[in-house]
């Protein structure tokens, strides 16, 4: 059995059919299942068990014997929310538990880190295990992720494999369901096809013209290759980055949707939000090298590909 946790989610979804194309079928899905919009991500899924995200432990404990990895994709991943008792509680404190069921039954286990744990990124973003210690997130969500960074480089005992994945900018089918959170990729189709035009935050950064704040974006299709990737490594242990090692500004990634659309480009630039105006992102891009160290050796898909790639299944209504 394969456990995956956010099993309705946007990426462990797309793992999920991932693992369904490879053969494996055996999977334990993890998550409340109280969202009937996001729970058509599960459509035409295979699986063995549905198991309730308050109940998972004690299933663990009843059926670990059968568990033969654990991807925890699971979590709270609301940048604009403040309360920081709430990811303490789903991000971090769960995520332990998660953890030492995998240290006391021996289990493998990935999870899922983000690139917010880097912050403004004055420190870079290179996924060293040094740096983690000292990073600043921007946001309670990116504090959750990384105290539990932090926790587990602490940890004596540690599943004998494990690895943390810091997403960086992922966009693709089957985010449709995150509202707020959805990709600027998804918003920008759905406004471009509504208004034929499409609205940019204005930079308030001297440093940077309106839409040219940059993101390294990376397409579900890459994500889901590398965590396919460590079921079959299971060597390696740590915490790794998860980009391109290209960052793209967000007048390319507009441009490239109304091209994909054979729509002329038309867009407008507003002011950030005042309340993620002061913790907003100017530039984000991965250091991939400590991956491809370890013998990850596929190429991503660049920008244009990926929006052409999901622009048409965007217009087909296609879920992944």
């Amino acid at each position: 059995m394969i456990v995956v946790t956010g099993a309705a989610g946007f990426i462990a979804s797309n793992l999920v059919n991932r693992l369904n194309k490879e053969n494996f079928n055996d999977i334990v899905l993890v998550d409340n299942f109280d969202n009937p919009e996001k729970n058509k991500n599960l459509k035409n899924k295979k699986f063995s068990h549905k198991v309730e995200r308050k109940n998972l432990f004690q299933w663990i404990d009843e059926n670990h014997r059968f568990v033969q990895f654990v991807f925890h994709i699971g979590a709270r991943t609301d940048t604009t929310e403040f309360d920081k008792n709430i990811f303490d509680e789903l991000n971090l404190n769960y995520t332990k538990q998660v953890w030492n069921k995998c240290v006391e039954y021996g289990l493998p286990m990935v999870y899922a880190s983000s690139a917010a744990t880097y912050g403004d990124g004055k420190l870079g973003y290179d996924d060293n295990h040094e740096i983690i210690e000292k990073l600043i997130p921007l946001n309670p969500y990116g504090e959750s992720k990384n105290d539990f960074d932090k926790w587990a480089l602490q940890q004596e005992r540690k599943p004998y494999f494990w690895v943390g994945l810091k997403f960086f900018n992922v966009y693709g089918p089957n985010e449709y369901h995150k509202g707020r959170m959805a990709s600027v990729m998804f918003h920008a189709f759905n406004q471009i096809q509504k208004n034929g035009k499409m609205k940019l935050f204005r930079s308030h950064n001297p440093n940077f013209k309106d839409g040219e704040q940059t993101r390294d974006f990376i397409y579900i299709d890459d994500v889901v290759d590398v965590l396919y990737f460590f079921l079959h490594h299971r060597k390696d242990s740590g915490i790794y980055n998860l980009g391109t090692a290209q960052a793209r500004d967000f007048n390319d990634l507009v441009k490239n949707i109304f091209k994909n659309l054979n729509l002329i480009e038309n867009i407008e630039y507003i002011d950030t939000p005042e309340d993620i105006r002061d913790n907003y992102q100017y530039f984000t891009q991965a250091n991939m090298q400590k991956i491809r160290n370890i013998g990850y050796n596929r190429t991503f898909t660049s920008l244009e590909d990926g929006i052409k790639n999901y622009v048409e299944k965007l217009k087909a209504n296609i879920y992944n």
